[in-house]
This record gives C-alpha cells, sequence and structure tokens, in this order.
C-alpha cells in the first residue's frame, strides 16, 4: 500500500469512529427510546460502507448515511445519525462538480419522497413532521452539501490563482526578453536611420564633386570611388541592420539626434539636394523627423538631381507629413529592400497614425499621419489585462451567494411555519392537573368534553406509561404542561368503547422521560 492510499485509509478510519461517537452516547444518554443493540450494530456498520464508498461514490455514501435515520424517524431528524447525514452532505460538495451537480439535486429528491411516503402511510401528524423533514433536508443536507461546494470552488479558484501567477511570471520575463530585443532593434535602426542618411550626404556631395568643372582627371576618378565606395557602405549598412532588425508590432522608440526637420532639410539642401520645405513640423516632433530623414536618404540614394518637397499641414490632432521627388533626370538604381520604410510603416502604424509610400507621377512619394507627440496610442488587440480569472470568480461566488440566499429563504419558511405548527399542536393540547383532578372515573364522555383541550398529542408515550392501558378501550393522551422543548408529564384517558355513555373506566399520569427509570432505581436502592 502506498503511503498516500494509507493516509486516505486512516483518515477514514479515523471519521467512521468519529460518526460512531454520537451513536453511543445518544444510547449511553437514553437522549432517545430505547433500542436493540442489534439495531445499533446495523446502525454502526451502514455508516462503515458509507466511509468506504464517500471517496468513489459519493452520492450513494450520502443515501446510506440516511438510512439509519430515515428508518428510525420518518422526519430524518435524529441525535444519533444527524451529524453523520450532514458529514457525507457536505464530502458531496466537495466531490468534482460533474458527480456532485449531476446526482445531489436526485439524491435530496429521493429522500424527500421517501420521507414523504412514510409520513403519510403512519399518519401521526403529517403536517408537522413533513416540515421537520423538509427542515431536516434543507439545514441537515443542503446546506453542508452548498458549504462543501463552496469550499471545493474556492480551493480551485485559489489553484487557478497561484497557476494565473506563475503564467504571469512567465510572461513577465517574455515582456523583457522582449525588451532587450526590442532595444537591440532600436539600436540597429538608430543606425540604419542616421547612418544612412549621412552617407547618401556623403555620395550626394562626391556626386556633385564628380560633374564640377576644372576638376583635374585623377580628383574627379577620386571622388567617383567616393561616391561608389559611401553607396556600397549605405548597402552593406541595410544588410546588416536587415539581420539586427526585429519586426515587432511595438517598436521601441527611438532617439536620434536633437536637430530640427528645417535643421535636416537645411543640412541636406547644403549637400547639394534639391529640396524645399512647404509648412512647419514641432521640434519636438521626432517621429516626422524619421519620416523626413527616410524619405530624403530614399531621394538622395534613388533619385539623385530630382527636385524634392517637404510639405507638412496640421491635420486636428496629427501632422501629415509628406515627402515627394520628382522624375530623377537620369535612370535611377535598382530599389532597395525597403527596410526602412516598413520601420517607418509598424511605428506609425503602432502609435494610431497611417502611412503610405509608393511611386507617384513618375517619382516617388511619402505619406504619413503623425499624431501629436505625447498623444496616447490605442491598445494593440490582445495587451488588456485578461479578465477571465477575475470574472470567474465573481460568477462563483454569485451562484453559490445565490443558492445560499434561496436556501436560507427557504429554510426560514419552513422552520417559522413548523415552530409555529409546534407551538399550536402543543399548547392546544393541554390538559391541567387541576381539570385531571376534576374527572372521576364513571364520568361520560359527553360530560368530559367540556373539560377536555380540542387537540389530542400524535406521539403518546405509550411506552413511559406505568400500566398497559385497558383492552379494548379508546385512549387519549394530553400533556399536562404548555411549556415548549422540555419533557413534560402527560395524561391518559380511557373510556369504555361499548354502551351509550361511554364513561371513563382509566386515568393515568405518565412521567416525563427519565422520571420512571429514576423511579426504578431509587426502588431498587431501597430494597438492598
Amino acid at each position: 500500500m502506498n503511503p498516500r492510499r494509507r493516509v486516505a485509509v486512516l483518515q477514514d478510519l479515523a471519521l467512521w469512529a468519529a460518526l460512531c461517537l454520537p451513536v453511543f452516547a445518544v444510547e449511553r444518554l437514553r437522549l432517545s427510546e430505547p433500542g436493540s443493540g442489534w439495531w445499533q450494530l446495523a446502525g454502526i456498520a451502514v455508516l462503515g460502507a458509507a466511509t468506504a464508498l464517500h471517496r468513489r461514490l459519493p452520492a450513494t455514501a450520502f443515501l446510506l448515511s440516511a438510512l439509519p435515520g430515515l428508518v428510525v424517524a420518518s422526519s430524518l431528524f435524529t441525535l444519533s445519525y444527524g451529524i453523520a447525514l450532514a458529514v457525507f452532505a457536505y464530502l458531496m460538495g466537495l466531490r468534482p462538480p460533474g458527480s456532485s451537480r449531476r446526482w445531489a439535486p436526485a439524491v435530496f429528491a429521493v429522500l424527500a419522497v421517501a420521507g414523504t411516503a412514510k409520513i403519510a402511510v403512519r399518519q401521526v401528524d403529517p403536517a408537522a413532521e413533513w416540515l421537520v423533514l423538509m427542515g431536516t433536508l434543507l439545514f441537515g443536507a443542503v446546506f453542508p452539501w452548498l458549504v462543501g461546494r463552496y469550499w471545493r470552488q474556492r480551493r480551485e479558484l485559489t489553484a487557478a490563482g497561484w497557476a494565473r501567477a506563475g503564467q504571469l511570471e512567465r510572461e513577465q520575463r517574455i515582456v523583457a526578453d522582449r525588451a532587450r530585443l526590442r532595444e537591440r532593434a532600436r539600436i540597429a535602426q538608430d543606425m540604419h536611420d542616421s547612418l544612412g542618411h549621412e552617407l547618401s550626404l556623403i555620395a550626394l556631395r562626391a556626386g556633385a564633386l564628380q560633374v564640377a568643372p576644372g576638376l583635374a582627371d585623377e580628383h574627379r576618378t577620386a571622388a567617383a570611388e567616393l561616391r561608389s565606395a559611401a553607396s556600397d557602405a549605405t548597402d552593406r549598412l541595410h544588410g546588416i541592420i536587415g539581420l539586427l532588425r526585429e519586426e515587432d508590432d511595438e517598436p521601441a522608440p527611438l532617439s536620434p539626434a536633437g536637430e530640427s526637420v528645417a535643421d535636416l532639410i537645411g543640412r541636406a539642401a547644403d549637400s547639394g539636394l534639391p529640396v524645399r520645405l512647404l509648412g512647419a513640423v514641432a521640434p519636438t516632433d521626432r517621429t516626422a523627423y524619421r519620416v523626413v530623414q527616410e524619405a530624403l536618404t530614399n531621394a538622395a540614394k534613388y533619385a539623385p538631381g530630382a527636385p524634392v518637397t517637404v510639405e507638412a499641414r496640421p491635420d486636428g490632432t496629427a501632422t501629415v507629413v509628406t515627402v515627394t521627388n520628382t522624375r530623377p533626370p537620369r535612370t535611377p538604381p535598382a530599389r532597395g529592400n525597403g527596410t526602412g520604410l516598413l520601420g517607418l510603416r509598424a511605428r506609425i502604424t503602432a502609435l494610431g497614425g497611417a502611412f503610405d509610400a509608393g511611386p507617384h507621377e513618375g517619382g516617388f512619394r511619402v505619406t504619413a499621419r503623425v499624431p501629436a507627440p505625447g498623444s496616447k496610442a490605442p491598445a494593440a488587440p490582445g495587451t488588456a489585462a485578461p479578465e477571465g480569472f477575475a470574472q470567474a470568480r465573481r460568477t462563483a461566488r454569485r451562484r453559490v451567494g445565490l443558492a445560499f440566499g434561496a436556501a436560507a429563504a427557504a429554510g426560514t419558511v419552513l422552520i417559522g411555519g413548523a415552530f409555529t405548527w409546534y407551538a399550536y399542536t402543543k399548547t392546544h393540547s393541554v390538559l391541567t392537573p387541576r381539570a385531571y383532578a376534576q374527572l372521576r372515573l364513571g364520568t361520560p364522555l359527553a360530560d368530559a368534553r367540556s373539560r377536555l383541550p380540542a387537540r389530542e398529542i400524535t406521539d403518546p408515550p405509550v411506552d413511559r406509561a406505568p400500566t398497559p392501558p385497558p383492552a379494548g378501550a379508546d385512549c387519549r393522551y394530553y400533556r399536562a404542561s404548555g411549556e415548549l422543548f422540555v419533557p413534560v408529564e402527560h395524561f391518559r384517558l380511557c373510556f369504555a368503547t361499548g354502551g351509550t355513555r361511554r364513561e371513563l373506566i382509566d386515568k393515568t399520569a405518565i412521567p416525563r422521560a427519565g422520571t420512571a427509570d429514576q423511579i426504578q432505581e431509587e426502588e431498587r436502592e431501597w430494597a438492598r
């Protein structure tokens, strides 16, 4: 037997012993009607079977625990087995939701039908017995089952919370790794934008120097070689950045040199690029700066000598930047892989703007709608904090609260009705000791009716009567006091069934529970 199985067996044995304790205690303290030893052993055996089955078949174990109480009392309420009923209902609620939720209502319905059928057959104060049966089912079975369900759901939610915490910790590590990768991409992008722009300007100046009049041939050749080397360096830079750059839908913000768009355009014009600026761009708008820088770099590299127009105009809270170059005077070199434009598109889209680039009237146009600096970018799909766990927890709490509320309301109605009926039946079946003393043997039933209460008791203490009733007599039992929830004395009046007068032939006072045993014990003491 493995250790886990051994622990489970020991726990079941301890549970069985604990549930058997009330059975012996009630019998020892004489808190119930005396029964045979065989019946007591049968009840203990049934509890043992329920304990052995409660892990695999919780509904069957609960039915077995209810069986002794249903046999002893129609209302299912017993001091000996009431605790076992509540314990196994609680354990049934702890089981997985599939079996517990499917079988528990059916099991409760079976007990209610069985108890109601027995009450209907006995016909002993059926209304009070049925109210007690419903109250016992509610507070001794349904409530413990709901408590077990709530505890199980609480454990599941706690486990889900710890699993969620572990998942968040793993996601945090992934976010840190992605942040490092984005920083590497940022550096690569900065190298591409800044160095690529500078190399393009160097190539542009070398080209202007190459075609300058009066330049010596060796210098013209050197200028051509410089222009070719700058162009090759730009291409190699594109290749290296392509390896380092990470395609990401959340690119990290870039931090270029702190010059404005106007300064950038002026420096490009000084290098020989025919460019002009229409409108104004905020000096702090670094995204617009990147758009202009990338567009001028591409114009200098792929359309040398073509006029370039940079236009900036406001559009609500955004700025629309348009960079257009016309058809170049000579055939342009082949286009590159578009790494810079792809990076700009990803960045501006992430900020909530729009980006478009493509041929325009023989030249090329780049248009970007750049949101104002400091504006909040829209949340990317899937970046909101997950609400599944919190929603599941709120739903579980709401369901448990509704279930407990409905059960509490039903229990209040049942308990209130049961107490009202109990008080009514007990207080309206009282024959005072004075009225009992005034009734003489031989009094006709018609004359005795004026002194008798409106109701008789429905559960007469026949076993405690000191003498058996006369054979064939019509015996009626009444309470001697209107006190509730305490043992009281009873009176038995037996009337003859033959004849027309139906005279009183026997009157007996029945002591309250425990009194007869005390009298017998005192008589034995006196005899010794």
